[in-house]
């Protein structure tokens, strides 16, 4: 992991624990984070259907599901960008003393241009961050954020997935880097 930079990029697979290393640093944070977390949705028989997009403080919207109709599509998903923006937008307008939870800047959050430039926004100003990035993929905005060289990029591990909670939360607890 390189010098804390007051912004952090958890990766990883899908399925490695990101959205849980998130929620658990979020949970230590407390009233001292805000923002948001996806989940996925899975019908009683279990299979996935979709994925759920939930703000800090409990609102919550569809980001995507299997179904037909109009709007951007990531494999057998469509994607609500309305639904999503109704509460990631607002959600990642706290103040300036909290740490910004994005989870996750990904393909189908990017289909908002609203989220693409808070994200922006966020990341080009001092606040604390941590988000979640898929291991690869997504295209130039997501390339830029792993280039960036104020970001420390941190995999998520089978091996290390349980001690980061506390790792990064503290690091964030510390204050801004400098």
């Amino acid at each position: 992991m390189r010098r804390f930079a007051g912004k952090v990029l958890l990766t990883g697979p899908p399925g490695c624990g990101k959205t849980t290393v998130a929620r658990k640093i979020a949970g230590i944070l407390g009233s001292g984070a805000v923002g948001f977390f996806t989940e996925e949705v899975r019908d009683a028989a279990g299979t996935r259907t979709g994925f759920l997009v939930e703000s800090t403080d409990g609102r919550r919207g569809e980001l995507s599901s299997r179904r037909s109709g109009p709007g951007p599509r990531v494999g057998a998903y469509v994607v609500d960008v309305r639904s999503f923006e109704a509460v990631a937008i607002p959600s990642l307008a706290g103040a300036a003393d909290k740490v910004f939870i994005i989870d996750e800047i990904g393909k189908m959050e990017c289909f908002s241009e609203a989220f693409r430039t808070r994200v922006g926004e966020i990341l080009d100003s001092d606040r604390l961050v941590l988000a979640t990035i898929p291991l690869r993929g997504g295209g130039l905005f997501l390339q830029g954020i792993r280039n960036r060289p104020d970001v420390a990029i941190v995999p998520v591990t089978q091996a290390n997935r349980d001690r980061l909670p506390l790792e990064i939360s503290e690091m964030f607890r510390g204050g801004r880097p400098g």
